[in-house]
Parts: structure tokens; C-alpha cells; sequence
């Protein structure tokens, strides 16, 4: 699948990866830490020759983009594959998050880095999330300059394919904020018919779309005491203008007396109260994003070359996916908070004693293990996992 012809760190390209991947599980972030699997038998538990620092740090510098173009070729295969083993939407529908991350790193040789909107040096890749699962679905590299909205459209154009081709048949919901507002993005969506909701900036023709509000339109929601919030919409470029208002009550209101708008259009059909609540659970992309930099090593950019930190991020979202399809294969776990680490202390960081009797390994936990019967029941049930070959 990977192919690197001549150059240099071209062989044995799966053992490379492999090495990569379960160093990110067992908590890597930094080429060298896959040193972490050359000790003991764990080459022997991973079923594959473990490759030293060195070699890894040559293979992912030989990347091209069309390389890292095979990489993802290669995730989306491996994607298909676990939703076929039920890990996948099916015929149900399938909401998107999409949302761009900051990868800061340190040093001036870095190839790409710039400082961004956030003024820290770093990359600004895009990423798109499964909403109910936290997987990452597509991700692109960006150098540290990169406009939020850059390459956006073909992005979702990609993603849609990708999605499409890996079983998912249902309907699909995208959600962004305002940084993805753009008159190409939203016809990217209607193009793959792809329902989408977009928070809009606070533009003139936006307030001015707002200010037509009637106030008797205007309906409560449930809000923290000490505030009040209210949802209202009105039509804007032929897309529903959802329009959430907020104020503080009491004492607290000498500090923002006047209502505060927060607005979004989309093309989905249900009440604006149920539209505004679905909008703003876009939040829990946050939480990918934190499992990538925490769990599985995308907190460093390790390579001066960019595209060797390009192929980086598709194996940490590899990586990452693994961790969910473990929890959802083999705990059961359907739209609950999936945590990187915990996974990796329950499950994937035994202490324990390998002995080898008639011809089969056996696993001999200390006594008392908290989790050995959640350890248990996922190794089970991931036996029993038909996998297509």
C-alpha cells in the first residue's frame, strides 16, 4: 500500500508504520520513544519486528505528498474495514465536526511552521471528527500561516468520498464555526448533499438580518442561573439564520448589560431551540483534539520535513481511531467519552508475566487487577470479530 520507491527507508514499510502506530499507543510522542517497544518480548507480543528510532526517523523523512496521499489511501481502507465490523454508522444518520487544530512546535528548522492567528510557532492542520464516537475521519497537514477556511472545500470533498466509500449511507451533517463560514464551503456541502450548520461572523448584513427579529419571536431556553438566553431565526441568502441571544441577571449585569447574539445558518430541517442545542455539542471536537495531542502523540511535530510531520498526523489519527474501535467493538462503548490514557491504563498497559506453553502464549496478570475482567471482555469479543481479509 505504501510504496516509496527508491529512496531511502523504502523497505519493509509495514513493520515502519506498525512500529509508529503501537509506540503511539503505548504513549509516544517523539520518534525515539518507540525505543519504549524494544525491550522484553513485546516484539514478540506485536507480532512484528520492531524498527529502531533511526530507520523511523528515515522512512518518514523520504514522505512525499503523494506519499502521504498513499497513508491516507491506506487509513481509509482500514476505516472501511472496522465500520464493516461494526464499528460503523451504517444506514443511520452520521454527524461532522470539522475544525482546524494548532501543533505547535520549537526551534527554527522546522519545514511549514509559522505562527498563526494564535501567535505560537506550529502547523494548523484541518481535521474532521465523528461526532458520536470521536474518530478522526480525514485530517490534512497545513503549514502555520494557513488560513482557517484554507483548502475547505476540497476537503469536504474528500471527506464525503471517504465516508461514502467506507459504508456510510445515511444521511450526513457537517457542523463548523465561523472560520469555515464561506459561500465555497456551502456549496461544497449542497454539492455532496450534505446538511450543514455553519456559525456565521457578526457581519453588517448579519446584525442587520438580526435586527428584523421581532421581539415577541423570541423564545427561553434553559440557562445557567445568573443569565438569561432566548433562540430566534429569520431567513438570510435563503438559509435559516438560528440566532441565540444572552445577557446576565442581578448583580452581575452591570458587566454585559446588553444581549450578546450568537448566530448560524443551516439547511437542516427541526425547531431552532433543537438546532441551536445540536450546534453547539460541535464542542466535543475539542475533545478529539485533546486525545490527539495527549494520547497518541500529536502534542510534537518530531521532523524537521514537513511532509514527514504530515505523515505523522495521519498515523496519530490511525493510532487514535484504533483506541475507539477497541472501545466500541470490544467494551460496547456507543456514544460514551472515550479518554486516550485510560484506555491505555485499563487495557493496553498490562504489568503481567508472558510464559509460552504448547506453542501458545499465555498472559499471567498480577492478582487483584482492577480492570482484568474489562481487559477480558474486550479480548473476547474482539475474537470474535469475523475481519475480511
Amino acid at each position: 500500500m505504501i510504496d516509496l520507491g527508491e529512496r531511502p527507508g523504502a523497505a519493509h514499510p509495514g513493520r515502519k508504520l506498525l512500529t509508529l502506530v503501537h509506540a503511539m499507543l503505548a504513549g509516544a510522542d517523539c520518534i525515539d520513544d518507540a525505543d519504549l517497544l524494544r525491550c522484553g518480548a513485546t516484539s514478540q507480543v506485536l507480532g512484528h519486528r520492531v524498527m529502531a528510532p533511526s530507520t523511523l526517523g528515515t522512512f518518514l523523512r523520504s514522505f512525499t505528498f503523494g506519499h502521504v496521499r498513499q497513508l491516507d489511501r491506506l487509513t481509509e481502507q482500514i476505516l472501511t474495514r472496522a465500520w464493516a465490523a461494526g464499528a460503523g454508522p451504517g444506514d443511520g444518520p452520521m454527524a461532522i465536526d470539522l475544525d482546524s487544530a494548532v501543533c505547535e512546535v520549537h526551534g527554527h528548522h522546522k519545514q511549514g511552521a509559522a505562527y498563526g492567528y494564535t501567535r505560537k510557532l506550529g502547523y494548523h492542520p484541518l481535521l474532521a471528527s465523528r461526532a458520536d464516537s470521536g474518530e478522526v475521519l480525514h485530517a490534512r497537514q497545513r503549514t502555520g500561516r494557513a488560513n482557517t477556511a484554507r483548502g475547505t472545500a476540497r476537503f469536504v470533498d474528500e471527506l464525503a468520498a471517504r465516508v461514502r466509500r467506507a459504508g456510510a449511507s445515511g444521511e450526513l451533517t457537517m457542523r463548523m464555526d465561523s472560520g469555515f463560514w464561506s459561500a465555497k464551503t456551502i456549496r461544497a456541502c449542497r454539492r455532496h448533499q450534505i446538511r450543514y450548520s455553519i456559525t456565521v461572523r457578526q457581519t453588517k448584513p448579519i446584525r442587520a438580518a438580526v435586527a428584523t427579529i421581532p421581539e415577541d419571536a423570541w423564545t427561553p431556553i434553559v440557562y445557567p442561573d445568573g443569565g438569561l438566553a432566548q433562540v430566534a431565526e429569520t431567513r438570510y441568502q435563503g438559509d435559516r439564520l438560528i440566532v441565540r441571544r444572552t445577557r446576565l441577571v442581578g448583580a452581575q449585569a452591570e458587566l454585559f448589560p446588553t444581549w450578546r447574539y450568537h448566530a448560524f445558518v443551516t439547511d437542516r430541517v427541526g425547531t431552532a431551540v433543537w438546532l441551536d442545542a445540536d450546534h453547539r455539542r460541535h464542542a466535543v471536537v475539542e475533545l478529539c483534539i485533546r486525545d490527539l495531542k495527549a494520547g497518541v502523540g500529536l502534542r510534537h511535530c518530531p521532523s524537521g520535513k514537513f511532509n514527514a510531520n504530515a505523515a505523522w498526523l495521519v498515523i496519530a489519527t490511525l493510532a487514535h481511531n484504533l483506541l475507539r474501535w477497541i472501545a466500541q467493538i470490544g467494551l460496547g462503548a456507543h456514544g460514551e467519552l472515550v479518554v486516550a490514557k485510560t484506555l491505555r491504563r485499563t487495557l493496553l498497559a498490562l504489568p503481567g508475566r508472558l510464559t509460552r506453553s504448547a506453542r501458545r502464549w499465555r498472559l499471567h496478570m498480577p492478582a487483584g487487577w482492577p480492570w482484568a475482567a474489562w481487559f477480558e471482555l474486550a479480548l473476547a469479543r474482539l475474537r470474535c470479530v469475523a475481519y475480511a481479509t
